[in-house]
């Protein structure tokens, strides 16, 4: 399992990758982005993945911004889980 990777929930739908990236860059080297995107519509589907530099900057940003509020809607961010298949 990657430790570095993050999910993150319930982020605000008008968040593409450069607002995520710009919001995780506080706690450290940001290495990775994703917001994920319907196929269908374009518009994200409120959730994305940050990968940090090491697992301590992943830590922190897990810690501090869990529960963060942002536009009014509390965000869930945690260590990612594997991708499992369906």
């Amino acid at each position: 399992m990657d430790e570095k990777r993050i999910y993150v929930g319930n982020i605000p739908y008008d968040y593409d990758d450069n607002k995520l990236k710009d919001l995780f860059a506080e706690y450290g080297e940001v290495t990775e982005v994703r917001v994920i995107i319907d196929k269908a519509s374009g518009r994200s589907k409120g959730f994305g993945f940050v990968a940090m530099q090491d697992k301590e900057m992943a830590d922190k940003a897990v810690k501090e911004l869990n529960g963060k509020e942002i536009d009014g809607r509390a965000i869930v961010v945690n260590i990612a889980r594997p991708m499992t298949p369906r």
